[in-house]
């Protein structure tokens, strides 16, 4: 079973602890490696749909989340 988190930080972006596959504004697919994958969820970044610290700027606010998908 894979399991999955979904993390959103308090006044800042989404958190996904995995390897990332996504397609690009251009259509090309994109592989994001490492630990930890941080999403934009303020919708203000310049790198979507990667976050580029762009929350702080336009002062973002929305609570902690946390989402699980299990399969």
């Amino acid at each position: 079973m894979t399991k999955l988190s979904i993390r959103g930080r308090e006044n800042g972006p989404y958190m996904i602890e995995a390897k990332v596959r996504y397609v690009d504004i251009n259509g090309e697919e994109q592989v994001k490696t490492g630990k930890t994958v941080s999403l934009c969820r303020c919708g203000g970044s310049c790198r979507k749909p990667l976050c580029d610290g762009a929350h702080r700027k336009i002062e973002f606010e929305a609570p902690a989340t946390e989402v699980w998908i299990a399969e």
